[in-house]
C-alpha cells in the first residue's frame, strides 16, 4: 500500500466525522479510544459495528489507538491484579483483530501525556498545547496542580499514583520490567490475530513525572523494545514526529527515527505534528513552523519504503475553530497532502 492520510483523534464515530473524512480528501479513519461498552475490555461486535459504518462510508478503518488506561494501568504499573488486565487485554486485540482494524496502538505512559497551558499563542495568535517542565517542578508538592496537568479523567482517578518531589517513586528498570512482562504476553496473540501494535511515545519525553518513570522519551528507548519484541513483525512504532520532535535534537531525532525502522518495516503509522523548542520546554505549532523540515521527512519516508498512513494528531485551534479543531485539522491535512503529491510528482512515491 502507498503512503495515505486519514482522520482520526476522536471517540465517538458521528455522521459529521466521516462527512468531513470524506470531504477532507482522506482514504480512512483512526479512532482514539472509542467509547465503546466495556468496563475491562472490548467484544468483538461491538468494534465491528463501527468497522460496518466506516465501511459504509466509503472509508477504510485504518486503527485504533489505544483502550481506556484503566483497562491496563495494572500492568503498567507492576501491580497486583494485572495478569487479570492483562488476559482481558488479550481479549481486546482478539476482538479487534477478527472485527477488521489491522492496528491497535498503545502507550506506556500510566499517568499519560502532561500539558501545562493548553492555551499558548502561535502563529497568528491561534492556540496551542504548550509543556514547561519548569511548572511542574514549582509545583512538585502540589498534587491538585499536578493532577490538573494530566488529561481530565486521569487527573480526576484517584487510583492513578502520583507523587510529590519526597515521595515514593517507580523507577525505570522497574517500568522496563512491567513493560517486558506485558509485551512477552500480548505479542503473541497480536502475531496469532495478524494485528499490528503500535506504541506511542512518552509525551513529553521527560525521564519521570510525578514519581512515575517513562521509557520512550529517548531514541535508546524504542531501540531497545524493538530488540526486546525479537523483531516480530506485530511490534511496531505509532511513530509520532511530534513526541521525537519534543526531545533534546529535534530533526536530528526524527530523520534518525524514520531511518532506522522505516526501512525494517516497523512504522505502522505516524502522527505528523510538530514542536517549537524541546525539552524542558516547547510549544506544539502548525506543520511547517517546528523543528524538522515536512518535505525531508516525507522524502525521507518514501525513501525507506513506509507504506503506513499519516494521520493528524493535536493541532492548534485557529479562530472560530470547533472543540475538534476542524480548521486546524484541515490545514494539517492540506499540508500533508501537499507532501504527498509533490513526493509523487517528484517520482520518490
Amino acid at each position: 500500500m502507498a503512503i495515505r492520510i486519514a482522520v482520526g483523534q476522536f471517540h465517538d464515530l458521528t455522521e459529521e466525522r466521516l462527512r468531513f473524512a470524506a470531504q477532507i480528501g482522506a482514504s480512512g479513519i483512526q479512532m482514539n479510544n472509542p467509547n465503546l461498552p466495556g468496563d475491562h475490555r472490548w467484544e468483538e461486535q461491538d468494534v465491528r459495528t463501527l468497522v460496518e459504518q466506516v465501511e459504509a462510508a466509503g472509508l477504510k478503518f485504518e486503527a485504533i489507538e489505544n483502550v481506556p488506561t484503566h483497562f491496563y494501568h495494572k500492568a503498567m504499573l507492576g501491580l497486583e491484579g494485572r495478569d487479570e488486565q492483562i488476559e482481558n487485554y488479550q481479549a481486546t486485540i482478539r476482538a479487534v483483530a477478527r472485527a477488521g482494524v489491522p492496528v491497535l496502538g498503545y502507550h506506556f505512559m500510566p499517568n499519560s501525556v502532561w500539558s501545562t497551558d493548553r492555551s499558548a499563542k502561535t502563529r497568528g495568535g491561534a492556540l496551542a498545547r504548550q509543556f514547561d517542565m519548569a511548572v511542574v517542578e514549582a509545583n512538585a508538592d502540589n498534587l491538585d496542580q499536578l493532577r490538573s496537568f494530566m488529561p481530565t479523567t486521569l487527573g480526576r482517578a484517584s487510583s492513578m499514583p502520583l507523587f510529590g518531589k519526597d515521595g515514593p517513586v517507580i523507577t525505570e528498570d522497574a517500568m522496563w520490567e512491567n513493560y517486558r512482562y506485558f509485551i512477552e504476553a500480548v505479542l503473541p496473540v497480536a502475531e496469532e490475530e495478524g494485528l499490528r501494535l503500535a506504541l506511542h511515545p512518552d509525551d513529553p519525553p521527560v525521564p519521570m513525572l510525578g514519581g512515575v518513570a517513562r521509557l520512550f522519551y529517548r531514541p535508546e528507548g524504542f531501540y531497545k523494545a524493538y530488540e526486546m519484541a525479537g523483531q516480530s513483525p506485530a511490534w511496531a512504532l505509532d511513530l509520532c514526529l511530534g513526541c521525537c520532535s519534543e526531545m533534546p535534537g529535534g530533526a536530528v531525532n526524527v530523520n534518525g527515527l524514520v531511518t532506522f525502522f522505516a526501512p525494517r518495516g516497523a512504522i505502522a503509522y505516524i502522527h505528523f505534528r510538530d514542536v517549537q523548542g524541546s525539552v524542558p520546554n516547547f510549544t506544539e505549532c502548525f506543520i511547517g513552523d517546528g523543528n524538522y523540515d515536512p518535505a525531508e521527512v516525507i522524502a525521507l519516508l518514501a525513501r525507506h519504503g513506509f507504506d503506513g498512513f499519516l494521520l493528524d494528531d493535536h493541532v492548534p485551534k485557529m479562530d472560530g475553530d470547533s472543540n475538534w479543531n476542524h480548521r486546524g485539522r484541515a490545514h494539517a491535512i492540506g499540508y500533508m497532502q501537499g507532501l504527498v503529491r509533490m513526493a509523487q510528482y517528484s517520482g520518490l512515491l
